[in-house]
């Protein structure tokens, strides 16, 4: 199956369940594919092919699942498990073996799986501020690419007082947010 027919049948999933459930907001289902999708796939122009990636507090799949369809090996966090449930059923009918969803709150993964000897870097798109997400990874000193909104540079002010890191911020070509690159110094 090609990314094309993947990304066909995950905007068709996407709608389906959200008739049941809060996935994405309901004014967001016109358009997955700007919206969703390119969004999420930007990242791909930033991110070293190979790597590793954590999608933090992946809901409906945003960045985690895209970036999986585009190739990169990619685990979910996911603590809600009516979402966590829709990312299995997406990974099993896209049949994404470089997909590996996991059930539970990041913190508790962070603390069972050191990832020792590889490089993994960490994602994440309307999870938590930035000062939240850096609570979680500091220890892990990887980098992360985030997607972030207009306030983003208002996030990195406030988590600079608890934080030593290097920042790009690059305009997003699908809103008004930005792409949010972060390496610890």
């Amino acid at each position: 199956m090609v990314s094309k027919e993947k990304f066909d049948i995950y905007a068709k999933m996407l709608r389906d369940w959200s008739t049941r459930m809060n996935l994405v907001a309901p004014s967001t289902l016109n358009d997955i594919e700007n919206r969703h999708f390119a969004d999420s796939a930007q990242l791909a122009d930033f991110i070293p092919f190979g790597t590793e990636i954590i999608d933090m507090g992946s809901g409906a799949g945003f960045p985690g699942v895209v970036l999986a369809i585009l190739g990169y090996n990619v685990t979910c966090i996911e603590s809600i498990g009516k979402k966590a449930g829709f990312l299995n059923a997406v990974r099993e009918k896209l049949n994404l073996s470089n997909l590996t969803i996991y059930h539970g709150r990041l913190e508790d993964f962070l603390s069972k799986n050191t990832q020792k000897g590889r490089e993994i870097v960490f994602t994440a798109r309307a999870f938590a501020p930035l000062i939240r997400i850096l609570d979680y990874v500091h220890s892990k000193k990887s980098r992360l690419f985030l997607l972030k909104g207009r306030e983003i540079e208002t996030e990195i002010a406030a988590a600079k007082q608890k934080y030593s890191f290097k920042y790009e911020l690059y305009p997003s070509k699908t809103g008004d947010g930005f792409i949010t690159i972060i390496d610890f110094i």
